[in-house]
């Protein structure tokens, strides 16, 4: 048996036919004042992006915009999200609604530490070039 989303005690269906006033009373603080104070026009370009995805005209959205929040109607689409070299792309389920994009894409490499270089130490004086 599958386990039925909810997010907040809403099911994914009410979350859908909400507003985003109040969408916004389920999220977070920094979220819900997002929302109140209303949606930047790089964000609002990204929605209109995303309801065209949804009629089937992209295979998936890029967008720099990594302090958008998740949306219900981002749910189920694939987004790339700018990591400042590439973009990501990122399928958007139930479980990233009220986080932000940028929380999925990293924006540093973790150090991949090897042998020493050339002259790090004393000890690699005396290694060979080749």
């Amino acid at each position: 048996m599958v386990k039925e989303f909810k997010f907040r005690g809403k099911k994914f269906d009410e979350l859908v036919s909400m507003q985003y006033t109040e969408l916004a009373e389920h999220f977070g603080a920094r979220a819900r004042r997002t929302l109140k104070r209303g949606l930047t026009d790089v964000q609002k370009k990204l929605l209109v992006k995303v309801k065209r995805m949804k009629e089937g005209k992209r295979k998936t959205v890029k967008t720099q915009s990594r302090d958008m929040i998740i949306l219900p109607e981002m749910v189920g689409i694939k987004i790339g999200i700018h990591n400042g070299k590439e973009y990501i792309p990122i399928e958007m389920t139930e479980g990233m609604i009220g986080h932000f994009l940028g929380e999925f894409v990293r924006t540093r490499k973790d150090p991949e530490h090897k042998a020493p270089g050339i002259g790090a130490t004393r000890g690699t004086k005396h290694v060979s070039v080749k």
